[in-house]
């Protein structure tokens, strides 16, 4: 069987010959590129399953390689793990809505890296299709299509990523019913999936940047967790 593969983007050796071998150990063929642009040329001749992708690059940052690879019809696909040793939010929010996966602060332990890239290569090959049922809402300015995976608004498509549109899916099928994060990411990427609920509050940020006006329409229940707004009714904390 082949094993699944990982490219690890880090400029810093001794982190990458690390985390290659945790990898390695935990059964991954993992591979290193020291630099952005050897990066991209590795993804184009070998696209991995999983790239860990270090922000902090001396020739090309990570957030444009990530934006490079979620342009690429042929690439999209491939997992995105953000490791930042800025600890700014900013940069993890950019890194979601340009389409990260996941993201991990320095310094971070080897094995929950190792969950990570387990649980990124999980939502992919144990996705199953959603409910094939257009939803409408907000007097039609919003529209979310699970089988043609589109999401419009006022008409108008929306690029979402794969764990945005699901968050968003789930909550629509219910408005006024409240989700928790844990209800959250079961219903988007299964039971098994390790994913930490910060992890969560920064996607829904991303989302709702993306709605624009209509994301206020996704309610932050303090202590609890998120619902899509009942009738026209709509607030963010």
């Amino acid at each position: 069987m082949t094993r699944p593969t990982v490219l690890i983007v880090e400029d810093e050796r001794e982190i990458a010959d690390l985390v290659q071998f945790h990898l390695q150990r935990a059964g991954f063929d993992a591979s290193i590129a020291h630099r952005g642009k050897a990066a991209l040329e590795f993804i184009r001749k070998t696209p991995p399953d999983v790239v860990v992708l270090d922000l902090m690059l001396p020739d090309l940052d990570g957030l444009e390689i990530c934006r490079r690879i979620r342009a690429s019809d042929e690439h999209r696909r491939i997992g995105v793990i953000m490791v930042t040793a800025k600890g700014d939010e900013a940069d993890v929010v950019a890194g979601i809505e340009l389409g990260a996966d996941d993201y991990l602060s320095k310094p971070f332990s080897p094995r929950v890296l190792v969950a990570r890239v387990k649980s990124v290569m999980r939502r992919s090959t144990d996705a199953k299709p959603a409910a094939p049922r257009r939803i409408d809402l907000a007097g039609g300015r919003l529209g979310v299509d699970p089988e043609r995976h589109v999401t419009t608004i006022d008409g108008k498509p929306v690029e979402l990523t794969l764990t945005e549109f699901g968050m968003l899916h789930f909550l629509a099928l219910r408005p006024g019913f409240v989700r928790t994060r844990d209800q959250i990411i079961t219903a988007v990427h299964g039971r098994n999936v390790v994913l930490s609920s910060r992890t969560v509050d920064v996607h829904m940020t991303a989302l709702r940047r993306k709605m624009g006006d209509l994301g206020a329409l996704i309610e932050t229940v303090r202590g609890v967790g998120y619902r899509f707004a009942e009738g026209d009714a709509a607030s963010v904390e």
